[in-house]
């Protein structure tokens, strides 16, 4: 089903080995000279309002905002309104929609046929009651019926959530103790998974006010390398065992390192010769590649799959685990009994509004074919960004995996930790450290244009945009092309 809603998928070799390249070369960014006129004309003098607010909010709220998404270089934007693919902010600026909440509105921001229906639960229900409500059983039906490695369902309010619950499920159903992520890969905030996150080989460089005891039982593999994931299954095998090996099936961050479908095929065939459960999280790639997610595009069954944002329609209440039941059975609740259970819950997990927001996007994501519509433009998107890269004779790697867009321009989680070479972790960490300001000036000049970004490198698309919509944005994206200079 899958491979007919993504029309191609991204050369994982090619697109590594120009990203490697990429991280050699001195650093192009937005001019020093462009960067201070969008500072001085756009947010100076266009974003007044959203500049005091923040100043005010800085007052109570730690840096001013409570998401890490929001944007923050020169300072974040106070938005207002979001409907289909366009933000508002609060001075009344308008842009196009690349962030997507993180990833889930494939619908379009505000869908009015999801809308409807939440409306009128509320007005017969409420959003939450304590109790069972029709909608919780809906949804878990819906989603066994569009991934069929799901045969049980249960939900969460987060995928943070939902990727902690899997690690205690795997370690229950197999009796095993350790866990084993890709490196750079990330898998929510918990303590024992805030492991290299964001760079392969950091272990816990980046996951400050984390004991390292934390990590006593928790390994990385190096993205896209089987080698490597076998040699930390192997190794595992005399220090308790692997209970789970934990994917975002695309590459780590929604395929910033993309990985090749021979690499996924083989880590299940590794996973089930290790005996690990194969947990494929896939809180973007799920109900946006396609309604079966990565996994269907694959042909892979994991054990265990976590679902994000889009499974409450991207109301409040997101994330759940889905999986065989053979595992699920290890998350019964209430007077459920016969096996040890996973210690789990969440007064506001599965309440009604979720659960029915939910349903209702997925019902609607089937009927308009959106999937496939978001995937065509992000196609569209990528293969203009690409003509526009040779036009400027820019470094830069555009690269898509459907509505998964990548415009990398400096390469910054592309660098690695090797630790048997001790003496070069300071300097990756110097160099990233530079690459990722100049991602904020990039993401600034961006939004300067009318463009949001997630984190000024990655643009999510959905089924409202339009090729007229995809021909101006490519005429902002020149604009800043025109303006870049090499800063080393």
């Amino acid at each position: 089903m899958e491979k007919e809603t993504l029309a191609r998928y991204v050369d994982a070799f090619a697109v590594n080995k120009k990203l490697g390249e990429l991280i050699k070369l001195p650093v192009y960014s937005i001019s020093a000279e462009a960067l201070k006129r969008y500072e001085l004309e756009y947010f100076e003098k266009k974003c007044a309002k959203s500049k005091a607010r923040i100043d005010e909010a800085k007052t109570i709220i730690p840096g001013g905002v409570q998401h890490n998404l929001a944007f923050n270089y020169p300072f974040p934007l106070v938005f207002t309104g979001a409907k289909d693919h366009t933000l508002t902010d609060i001075d009344g600026n308008e842009y196009y929609d690349f962030l997507q909440a993180g990833g889930p509105t494939v619908l379009g921001s505000n869908s009015d046929a999801v809308r409807t229906k939440v409306f009128e639960l509320l007005e017969n229900c409420g959003p939450s009651t304590g109790l069972f409500h029709e909608y919780e059983y809906r949804l878990a039906a819906k989603i066994a019926e569009c991934v069929p490695s799901v045969e049980m369902f249960r939900m969460y309010t987060s995928g943070t959530e939902a990727c902690m619950v899997a690690a205690r499920v795997a370690r229950l159903a197999t009796k095993k103790k350790n866990l084993v992520k890709m490196g750079g890969a990330y898998h929510g905030w918990s303590d024992q998974l805030a492991y290299g996150i964001r760079i392969p080989g950091t272990k816990g460089l980046q996951s400050h006010g984390v004991p390292s005891f934390c990590f006593k039982h928790t390994q990385e593999f190096f993205p896209g390398d089987l080698d490597s994931l076998e040699r930390v299954l192997r190794r595992n095998r005399f220090n308790g065992g692997t209970a789970g090996v934990f994917f975002e099936l695309i590459g780590p961050e929604s395929g910033s390192w993309p990985v090749s479908p021979e690499f996924v095929k083989g880590a299940e065939g590794l996973c089930r010769k290790y005996g690990a459960l194969m947990i494929a999280d896939e809180v973007v790639t799920g109900f946006r590649m396609g309604l079966s997610g990565a996994q269907g595009y694959f042909g892979i069954e994991p054990d265990l799959t976590v679902f994000g944002k889009v499974i409450a329609g991207c109301y409040p209440g997101a994330g759940g685990l889905g999986g065989k039941r053979a595992c699920m059975k290890y998350l019964g609740s209430g007077l459920d009994s016969g096996e040890k259970k996973a210690f789990s819950g969440g007064t506001l997990a599965a309440n009604p509004l979720s659960c029915a927001a939910g349903y209702h996007t997925i019902c609607e994501l089937e009927r308009t074919e959106a999937c496939r519509k978001a995937n065509e433009i992000g196609d569209l998107l990528t293969d203009g960004l690409n003509r526009l890269i040779d036009q400027y004779k820019l470094p830069f790697a555009a690269f898509n995996v459907g509505s998964i867009c990548h415009l990398d321009t400096l390469g910054t989680m592309h660098y690695s930790i090797n630790w048997k070479k001790p003496w070069t972790i300071p300097g990756v960490l110097k160099a990233t450290s530079i690459r990722k300001t100049e991602m904020e000036h990039m993401g600034a000049a961006y939004m300067a244009e009318g463009m949001v970004t997630l984190a000024g490198n990655r643009l999510y698309t959905n089924a409202t945009y339009t090729p007229e919509d995809v021909d101006a944005v490519l005429d902002r994206f020149s604009r800043i092309f025109s303006r870049i200079e090499i800063k080393e």
